[in-house]
């Protein structure tokens, strides 16, 4: 299976930060979702970003590469998505799929070690993006 995953960042004073959201029935996450039979891969990271997040990111994400889980077998497409305006340090999305859950969205250090909160799969994912930029120690 084949996952589209929008990577948004931001330099903040002690170094990189992702968004990421505390789901309130599966923990830290960051935003992913499956690609759709004949969508192309960045068109579903920006989809899947407005659908978890209700953020719209400008055209053409930067392909980041991707990554095979073996947790899950499935393939993570990431995609680099620039959000034309400067987002809070958190927020709560009423998210329309899964049932209308309510996402808890916040900034996370990408030099800081995810805790056991996160998912394996999201644990591997980060140290994917880290390595993407240079942040592996």
């Amino acid at each position: 299976m084949k996952k589209a995953v929008p990577v948004v960042v931001r330099n903040h004073g002690q170094g990189l930060e992702i968004l990421a959201f505390r789901h309130p029935l599966a923990g830290t996450q960051l935003v992913k979702g499956t690609i759709e039979q004949d969508e192309q891969y960045e068109h579903a990271a920006i989809r899947e970003l407005f659908e978890e997040s209700g953020l719209v990111a400008k055209l053409k994400p930067k392909f980041m590469g991707n990554l095979s889980l073996q947790f899950n077998q499935q393939d993570w497409y990431f995609y680099l998505c620039d959000i034309s305006h400067v987002l809070p340090e958190t927020w709560v999305y009423h998210c329309q799929d899964d049932g209308g859950l309510a996402f808890e969205f916040f900034w996370y250090p990408l030099n800081q070690k995810p805790n056991a909160d996160w998912h394996e799969t999201f644990q591997e994912a980060l140290a994917f993006i880290r390595k993407y930029f240079d942040l592996e120690k």
